[in-house]
């Protein structure tokens, strides 16, 4: 893959070779990428898909790598990192259509949105994700859930076909949507908003803001909430209850903030996060009889 700038015609500033995964996610733990190129439009993810598919190279797709876990031996094949962060806003009255790129960190998109008076996106202000990661996996905080504000969503196939979902195509549920199948690579969303009130609006967010500093480990990496909540319980509550906060094995360790949440106290290894999560889920088997999934992803080789 050495001559692979010249074959995609993609500048070189964008091509990495035996990039450590631990420098592009939030967990800081990860083996190396075998090749990652940072997409800055259509045009370039287009000409990935391609290659990848007529070389038969193996092909993930990464955002802002706030949900994921990649494990000790790292990725073979090609990377994508979606950096398309396009922006066009078009106001209608009280209603407001953002069209809004894959890439497009939420942090950034809430604050353009806050100086224009745009509410419907406080609540999600705060997750640190992309606009790609964020619909796929439905992300949510504060009773609010993208499914809420989403439109419309175009993607590219593994084809390098353009297709356009409506909302209700999404098959939005908890944490989850159609695009979890891995048939469809984000492009752009256009979200649904509403014209509001700066002050209100900055009220809210800085309302979540501090909620989510008080009751989450942000001081430490992690990839968000480890698990997803229970049909009939509260995961975080129940990982508690089995006197599980503060358990450690390696450098990962339950939060003693929030039960929910698993950290990288600084060294810690894919393996320790890996074989925490599964001594969890173990224990709370056999306590409660309760199964928990996860809501991160995992994805990568074992060392």
């Amino acid at each position: 893959m050495e001559n692979i700038s010249e074959e995609l015609n993609i500048s070189k500033e964008y091509i990495f070779f035996n990039q450590p995964m631990k420098d592009y996610t939030s967990f800081k733990v990860g083996g190396n990428a075998q090749c990652l190129i940072k997409i800055k439009n259509e045009e370039d993810l287009i000409k990935v898909v391609n290659y990848t598919k007529a070389k038969s190279i193996p092909l993930t797709i990464i955002g802002n790598g706030s949900n994921l876990l990649v494990l000790d031996g790292g990725i073979k094949g090609i990377v994508a990192k979606i950096e398309i962060e396009d922006l066009l806003i078009e106001e209608q009255d009280k209603d407001v259509i953002v069209k809004v790129g894959a890439g497009y960190k939420l942090s950034m998109l809430s604050q353009i949105l806050l100086k224009k008076e745009i509410t419907g996106f406080e609540e999600l202000s705060g997750i640190p994700g992309t606009i790609g990661g964020a619909i796929r996996m439905n992300a949510g905080a504060y009773g609010k859930e993208f499914k809420d504000i989403v439109d419309k969503v175009i993607c590219i196939d593994y084809n390098g076909q353009k297709v356009e979902f409506g909302n209700s195509q999404m098959k939005f549920e908890y944490r989850n949507s159609m695009l979890k199948n891995n048939k469809y690579i984000v492009l752009y969303a256009k979200l649904y908003l509403k014209k509001g009130q700066k002050e209100k609006i900055k009220e809210k967010m800085v309302e979540y803001g501090k909620s989510r500093k008080e009751k989450q480990p942000l001081e430490y990496p992690s990839a968000g909430s480890t698990f997803k909540r229970g049909n009939d319980f509260i995961t975080a509550k129940i990982i508690d209850e089995a006197g599980l906060k503060g358990y450690t094995i390696g450098g990962a360790m339950v939060s003693t903030k929030h039960s929910g949440f698993i950290i990288n106290k600084g060294n810690a290894t894919a393996k320790d996060i890996v074989d925490l999560i599964d001594y969890i889920k173990k224990e709370i088997k056999k306590k409660f009889n309760k199964k928990i999934e996860l809501e991160i992803d995992i994805i990568g080789e074992k060392l």
